[in-house]
């Protein structure tokens, strides 16, 4: 239940009481352009991602909005996407919550042209990126305005359902003052997704490496062969960081990471906001343990948590085991 305390249970038992009234409400409240307070309330709850218990940042904000909201933001999504798709908007790049792309697709494409280049006797630089608290930071204003160069007519309604948002944090029963909610889009929610989507889409104008994304999951690699190719990518590092500072999307630098691929042995280094980034030979992507020497033994498959601690592939055999899994 979101804050209003209605259970979703509720609506399902009565649907064919309530269908009606809900469409006045919602056809009303897409006409004027208002959205009910208790729409704009969420309960914030904490869910552990991974690390240390005891610190904040290794949990990661949902917020528990109100199920009769969460119904007319689907609807308000199915219609941005449909226009998204039918007009082609989202860049290829993007494999989150697309039509026909998932996790499997990114990590496909991803381990194709990786493996591709080693059984070629190339060798890649992986750039795994990482937003700082991405959800949290989308900047309102600069939302509306790529929501206008998207061609969305709703713009107005999604404004004012960003507007003065409140939230409290909801711990076992026990819950915070609310408070004001300044920017960010709500993680979660039905909507937050799509907006969040929208707002990252131009994220890859103008790099030269291949770039792929599952919402606010980035990677950017290529060939490194030769300095040449180091700097290539390093320059499309940095108009990465330009894209972040101008769109105020800003890049955990500290949780970034690079893996180097293959057998060149030429030192290289990257750097972000002149930091340098940590070298690593193992990095989980998408739910999948990725290895410099892309090998699976480090694999876990869950349910059953199975390590796979004989299996010993070749880049091509990894691939066409992928492909034949799925």
């Amino acid at each position: 239940m979101g804050a209003d305390g209605l259970a979703p249970k509720l609506l399902i038992e009565t649907q064919e009481l309530i269908a009606y009234p809900l469409l006045l409400l919602f056809s009303q409240s897409l006409r004027e352009s208002s959205v009910p307070q208790d729409w704009k309330q969420a309960n914030v709850t904490p869910i552990f991602k991974q690390g240390n218990r005891n610190k904040v940042e290794n949990y990661r904000p949902v917020s528990l909005t109100g199920p009769i909201c969460k119904i007319f933001e689907s609807i308000i999504r199915d219609a941005i996407m449909q226009h998204l798709e039918s007009q082609l908007l989202i860049n290829n790049s993007q494999h989150g919550f697309c039509k026909g792309r998932s996790c499997l697709t990114n990590l496909l494409e991803f381990l194709h042209k990786v493996t591709s280049c080693v059984d070629s006797g190339d060798s890649v630089d992986i750039i795994f990126l990482d937003f700082a608290k991405a959800f949290d930071k989308v900047s309102h204003i600069k939302l509306i305005s790529k929501l206008k160069a998207h061609g969305i007519n709703g713009k107005l309604w999604i404004k004012e359902w960003l507007h003065q948002r409140t939230q409290r944090v909801s711990i076992r029963g026990v819950s915070s003052d609310w408070i004001n909610v300044l920017s960010g889009v709500p993680q979660r929610s039905v909507l937050g997704f799509v907006l969040f989507l929208i707002f990252i889409n131009d994220l890859d104008i103008g790099i030269k490496s291949w770039i792929l994304t599952f919402a606010d999951d980035s990677k950017i690699f290529n060939r490194v062969n030769c300095t040449a190719n180091v700097e290539s990518l390093q320059m499309d590092l940095h108009t990465l960081i330009t894209w972040s500072e101008e769109w105020q999307m800003l890049f955990d630098v500290s949780k970034c990471k690079v893996m180097h691929v293959g057998t060149m042995q030429f030192e290289r280094q990257y750097l972000m906001n002149d930091q340098k980034l940590e070298v690593v030979t193992e990095e989980n992507d998408l739910g999948m343990v990725i290895s410099s020497d892309l090998k699976v033994s480090q694999q876990l498959y869950d349910p059953e948590r199975l390590v796979l601690s004989q299996i010993s592939l070749t880049p091509r055999s990894l691939t066409e085991s992928v492909v034949a899994s799925s």
